[in-house]
């Protein structure tokens, strides 16, 4: 009869498993700061732009004026014309230049589609340097040109 007499019962047997619980606290921290700061990365960019050294460009003599009325008539300088003659009436006003700019004012009534629809027509009579006409903040006649397409 053989008696053992050292006992190991203080030993814990080997847990084979991966404790996962601090796995899942840093994704979890980490999801977080993600959610946090993703919007703020693309709601503003902040660029820094170079100054132009560029001169504005000085306003012509003798503008040429195309003007849509709130009824959708259209008035090259002071006279007006249908759109059919457009070209014809821009022509005449021009002297044949056709790298002269046009001036566009509109009625801030009529909708966008009519505005884009002048403009067409303007291209599609040769003129390419189109300027809309816009008012400044504190005046109440036309000035000079909001923007323009070369």
């Amino acid at each position: 009869m053989a008696v053992k007499l050292t006992t190991n019962d203080d030993d814990l047997d080997e847990a084979h498993d991966i404790n996962v619980t601090p796995f899942i606290d840093v994704i979890l921290v980490l999801l977080i700061i993600f959610m946090v700061a993703a919007p703020l990365a693309t709601v503003d960019i902040n660029v820094d732009l170079p100054a132009s050294t560029a001169q504005p460009s000085p306003r012509p003599d003798k503008p040429i004026f195309v003007t849509i009325k709130p009824d959708l008539t259209l008035t090259v300088g002071e006279t007006q014309v249908p759109q059919d003659a457009l070209a014809g009436a821009l022509d005449a006003a021009s002297g044949g230049d056709k790298n002269q700019r046009i001036f566009l004012r509109g009625d801030k009534s009529i909708a966008y589609g009519s505005v884009m629809d002048m403009m067409n027509l303007l291209r599609k009579a040769g003129y390419l340097k189109i300027a809309l006409v816009g008012l400044d903040a504190g005046q109440a006649a036309p000035s000079a040109p909001a923007s323009s397409a070369p």
